[in-house]
């Protein structure tokens, strides 16, 4: 039997690759994927650091805790993730017969990168009676090793959830973990990763800003190293920074994260003002590469072909989802809502 014209598509998508395949120009591509998502009930989750024309476009925008609890909580028969890998497998691991498809399977992340499961397994083993916490951002493997899941958002409370006399291993996230034995007093065994992004933030270009700007706010992500945090008038999740750059009175705001997050902050306050704090580079702003993947065509041909999609093997998921339901349930009792 002759392949249709769709077997055909999929089999190109799949041997080499969206980059080969030709989107019509003359395509109005934000109508034909709200077309798509209706025809195919599928839900598209999109993480603040994505680009403005995709978050536009997006069902839901969150940052990784709001977007765990909005892929827990869908009733779809594909999720569309518009964010990196953990993201997407995290969201599968929570709907594991679901179709879960990301734009572009290489947008990866550096800090998950830098804790590998079968290093981070023997580093596990040296502390037995240790309970392991892993920041969200790691691999689908990594998280068969943890014990309870966090984000940036619910990280305090997940470590204060554990008992005073148990020792806890953070991974993989250093200054994070930093962060919160900083702020809550808790002894903690630190994996030594980092996220790319967050680790180039320049320290002396931000005080020229400081400088420059003194009726500014300085808001940062807690990835940030801690001389960075020092400096700080607000430390928070990107939810978080949200939030605060609506509420508080300021003005305008140093930003001290990826800066897809300041598309939603000027959406939201349109007569403030906000500079995105830069790195150690010449880039006027400190993106993230593996975020910026993700375009509107991958988007849409990602959801006219369900690929590429993000499968994972029934052990990962069982053993896995173990620590996001963990995760889920002290956010839930601790009253953080999406």
């Amino acid at each position: 039997m002759m392949n249709t014209a769709m077997e055909i598509a999929k089999e190109n998508l799949e041997h080499k690759g969206f980059l080969d395949i030709e989107v019509d120009p003359s395509l109005d591509l934000v109508e034909e994927i709200n077309k798509l998502k209706k025809e195919k009930n599928a839900i598209l989750l999109a993480h603040y650091y994505q680009e403005s024309e995709i978050q536009d476009v997006a069902d839901y925008i969150g940052d990784s805790l709001g977007l765990a609890q909005k892929a827990e909580s869908t009733d779809v028969d594909i999720i569309v993730f518009a964010g990196v890998h953990f993201m997407a497998e995290t969201a599968k691991m929570l709907n594991p017969n679901k179709k879960v498809v990301l734009p572009d399977l290489k947008a990866g992340c550096s800090l998950s990168d830098s804790c590998p499961a079968p290093l981070f397994k023997m580093f596990k083993e040296k502390y037995p009676d240790h309970v392991v916490v892993s920041y969200i951002n790691c691999t689908a493997e990594l998280k068969t090793l943890t014990d309870i899941c966090c984000t940036s958002s619910n990280a305090e409370a997940v470590v204060n959830s554990i008992p005073a006399d148990k020792g806890i291993i953070f991974a993989p996230d250093k200054n994070l973990g930093g962060y919160l034995q900083k702020k809550i007093g808790r002894d903690m065994i630190l994996w030594n990763g980092s996220c790319m992004v967050h680790e180039i933030f320049s320290n002396e270009k931000i005080t020229k800003l400081m400088v420059r700007h003194p009726e500014a706010k300085f808001i940062a992500h807690p990835e940030c190293e801690d001389h960075i945090l020092e400096k700080a008038d607000f430390i928070g999740s990107t939810s978080q920074l949200l939030k605060y750059t609506k509420e508080n009175e300021a003005t305008s705001f140093i930003v001290a994260t990826e800066p897809g997050i300041i598309y939603q902050m000027e959406k939201a306050s349109p007569d403030k003002t906000f500079i995105p704090a830069p790195p150690s580079t010449n880039c006027a702003c400190n993106e993230c590469p593996h975020m910026k993947l993700n375009t509107l065509e991958k988007l849409y041909l990602s959801l006219k072909y369900e690929l590429p999609e993000v499968q994972l093997e029934p052990w990962v998921i069982e053993q896995g989802k173990v620590c996001i339901d963990r995760m889920l349930d002290i956010s839930r009792k601790a009253g953080f809502k999406m």
